[in-house]
Order: structure tokens, then C-alpha cells, then sequence
């Protein structure tokens, strides 16, 4: 009962010390502190027994081992991201689309550049590095309040497409493993759902938009922002190339290289964008700077959110969760749906939380004859719901360290978008297939 106090407290705390503010290299240990002294976990591991948890070896195992996966991607993407505005490309991607869908679309337009490198394999994390800078150019142009970017990077990027059939993510490739399907599985009904989510998520974020202009909200612009004024900006269509760069490229080696892949991809438009638009920067080593300094911080605030779910994860109260969850009863999908949200939201991961139900989960709804197509989608749909609530590493990535938002003014968006739309996702996913 203590274990479980500790939990949720624990959580509740760190939800409410993200929500007020307060850094997360501070927030998340002290949070994860809370669980384990609940939880009576050692402190150090020399007051643990041979083999035992502890708070301290826990925390930094999963803090460490984030930065070890992911450093590169993050530097990299940064980087890039710099590049791209440094160079004025991302500005005239940004005019060109605006030229083509108007003004009025500028959100949609963020959305869909999310969408199409998320579908492409660039991680989520990239994705909002690199098109945050042409997000913000977009919404100067248009006039739109800044504080909806984060919403509209992470709709385009974790929504219909990340868990969609077909899409290279982590989160559709788990289940794979422990299923037996493939990332196509249940095609027909993940397009479905994923219309609705984009069709609904859309007039959602439009609807959210407009009634904060109604309010007076505009764009402000800050003296960290770019105030370069451009004579010449490089072409569009040769701006739009190292984007094409890193999608074609993670694309080719996602099989071959799986994560590492985008090690090449990243790196590849880094010097494609330089080599096509090097007589446009306007100062390139301050923007490599500047981007190795933004990845040191976003892959922090993330690495601490991770290694609180190392400790949450040694606790007999998360031990209890999971077995509730998988006892669930009822429909299998439902159970399913249920277990991998409620445990991707205590982890703050939508791939911790496939990672730790489909072990337990698969064999046990497998030998009752679910349909296993029917069951990934499901899982995948569900884990890319509750995993984006304040503390999600993901969410305080995009808003706090890429966007420069606080959680007051840019969550309540966010988590409309990131956490409503595809629940509701799921549910139809559901009725879909006691359907059909």
C-alpha cells in the first residue's frame, strides 16, 4: 500500500513541480526519491544487498542509458535545425508553403512537414528540432500565438502517424516481436482512425487557434528569436531537399541500421544543407553551437524523466499495476489498450510502456485467440495516449526546451491533441473491429 502511495504520489509531484516550472534535472530525482523511499528501495547500493534495486544505480542506469541511445540523434537533429534557419531554408520553405495553402493554414502546414518526416523514420525528437524553426516562421507570418507550436509539432508527430500502419516508429515496431505481425498490420482500420485523428485533431487545433485570436493572443516574438531582415533567401525547392535528405536516407537504412540510421540521415542533411545553401548563412558555426547546446539540454530534461521510470519500474507497486492491468476483464483489446496506456503514462514512454505489457500481455491474449493484427494496432494506437501527460520527457522536450513555452500556456493544447485525440483513436479502433 506504501509502494503504491509513493507511486502515484510521486507522480502527482512530478506533474505538478513540470506544471509550476521547476527544471527537471531537479524535478524528476526528487520526485523518483519519493517512490523509493515509499517503496523502502535502498538509497545507495552499498546499503543494497548483492543483485538488489536501488534508488541511486536505478535513477543514473536509466538517466545514463537514454543519452547513450539517443545523443547523437539528438545533436545531430539539433543541428540541423539550426542550420536550416541559420541558412534562411526553413524560412523559404516556410514563405513557399504559405504562398500555396495561404496564410489561414499555417498551422496545418506545421502539421503536415511533422507528418511526413515522422511517417519518413526521423524520431520525434528530431522531427520537432528540425521543424520548430520553420513552425516559428510560419506562425511570425501568420500571426498565430507561438504558444500552440508545441501542439502543433507533437499532433503532426505522435498522433496518426506515429502508431499508424506502416510507419517505421518504434511504437509500431514493438509489438512485431512479440506478435508475430508485421508494421502493416490491420492496415485497413488504422487508416481509418487515422483520418479521423488527423481530420478531428485538425479542426481541434483550428478551433483552439481561433478562439485565442479571438481572445487578442498574437505573436510575440522574443529577443531569442532570429531578427536577421532577408534580402535573398535560398530557393524553396533546393531548401526543401535535405529534408528529403533525411527521410529518403532513414528510410533506405531503417531496416538495415534500425535507430542508427538516423545518425546518417541527420548527419547527411546537416551537409546538405550547408553545401546547397552556404553562401546564405549568416554566421554557421554560431548556429552548430548554438544546436550542440539546445541537444545537451532537451536529451537532460528527457534523460531525467527516463530515469525516474528506472525507479518506478523497481517497485512492488508497479509490479502490482501491470498485474491489474493485464487481469483486466472484458474485451482482450480493451484490457490491452488499457494496460499499455496506464503503464506508458507511469513511464512517461510510449515504447516503455509496449516494452513492459507485451511480454506479459501477448502469450496470455494470444492463447485466448486474439487476433494478433487486431491487438498491435490496438497496443500501438493506445501506447501514444497517456504517455504525453506534463511529465512525458517528449512533452517537456518540445515545449520547454525546443519551443521555450511553459507548460501554463502551451499544455492545455498539447494535451488535447496528444492525449484526448488518440484515446478517442482508440476507442474507435475497438468498435472497428468488434465490427468488422
Amino acid at each position: 500500500m506504501l509502494s503504491m502511495i509513493g507511486l502515484l504520489g510521486g507522480i502527482a509531484l512530478l506533474i505538478i513541480l513540470t506544471m509550476r516550472g521547476m527544471n527537471l534535472l531537479l524535478a524528476a530525482p526528487l520526485a523518483a526519491f519519493i517512490v523509493a523511499i515509499f517503496s523502502g528501495l535502498p538509497i545507495f547500493p552499498q546499503l543494497a544487498g548483492e543483485g538488489e534495486v536501488n534508488f541511486l544505480t536505478n535513477y543514473m542506469n536509466g538517466f545514463a542509458g537514454f543519452i547513450t541511445s539517443w545523443y547523437l540523434m539528438f545533436l545531430f537533429g539539433a543541428i540541423f535545425g539550426k542550420l536550416m534557419e541559420d541558412s534562411g531554408a526553413a524560412d523559404s520553405v516556410s514563405k513557399w508553403i504559405i504562398d500555396k495553402i495561404g496564410m489561414k493554414r499555417a498551422a496545418l502546414a506545421v502539421v503536415i512537414a511533422c507528418a511526413v518526416l515522422t511517417y519518413g523514420g526521423v524520431s520525434l525528437f528530431v522531427v520537432a528540432f528540425s521543424v520548430y524553426p520553420m513552425a516559428l516562421s510560419l506562425f511570425k507570418e501568420a500571426n498565430l500565438p507561438r504558444r500552440f507550436i508545441p501542439a502543433a509539432l507533437a499532433f503532426g508527430s505522435t498522433t496518426f502517424t506515429m502508431t499508424s500502419a506502416g510507419s517505421p516508429e518504434i511504437q509500431n515496431w514493438i509489438p512485431i516481436e512479440f506478435l508475430g505481425t508485421s508494421p502493416y498490420a490491420a492496415w485497413e482500420v488504422s487508416l481509418i482512425v487515422a483520418v479521423f485523428m488527423m481530420a478531428f485533431g485538425y479542426w481541434w487545433l483550428k478551433k483552439m487557434i481561433n478562439k485565442a485570436i479571438r481572445n487578442g493572443e498574437k505573436f510575440e516574438a522574443r529577443e531569442t528569436d532570429s531578427t536577421l531582415v532577408r534580402e535573398n533567401l535560398p530557393s524553396p525547392m533546393l531548401s526543401m531537399i535535405p529534408l528529403l535528405v533525411v527521410l529518403i536516407i532513414s528510410f533506405i537504412f531503417h531496416d538495415s541500421l534500425a535507430q542508427s540510421a538516423l545518425i546518417i540521415a541527420l548527419l547527411s542533411g546537416c551537409f546538405a544543407t550547408y553545401f546547397l545553401n552556404r553562401k546564405y548563412f549568416a554566421n554557421v558555426w554560431g548556429a552548430v553551437s548554438e544546436g550542440t547546446i539546445g541537444a545537451l539540454i532537451a536529451i537532460a530534461n528527457t534523460s531525467a524523466v527516463v530515469g525516474f521510470g528506472g525507479v518506478a519500474k523497481a517497485t512492488p507497486a508497479f509490479a502490482s499495476a501491470v498485474d491489474v492491468m493485464t487481469g483486466i476483464p472484458g474485451s482482450p483489446l480493451i484490457g490491452g489498450a488499457l494496460a499499455v496506456a496506464v503503464i506508458a503514462g507511469l513511464t512517461g514512454s510510449a515504447s516503455g510502456g509496449q516494452s513492459i505489457a507485451l511480454p506479459l500481455l501477448a502469450p496470455h491474449y494470444l492463447d485466448m485467440g486474439v487476433n494478433p493484427s487486431e491487438l498491435h494496432r490496438v497496443v500501438a494506437i493506445s501506447s501514444g495516449s497517456i504517455d504525453s501527460l506534463p511529465h512525458g520527457g517528449y512533452v517537456v522536450t518540445t515545449i520547454r526546451a525546443i519551443a521555450g513555452e511553459s507548460h501554463k500556456d502551451a499544455y492545455p493544447a498539447f494535451g488535447a491533441l496528444t492525449v484526448v485525440v488518440p484515446i478517442l483513436g482508440v476507442i474507435l479502433a475497438v468498435v472497428l473491429f468488434s465490427i468488422f
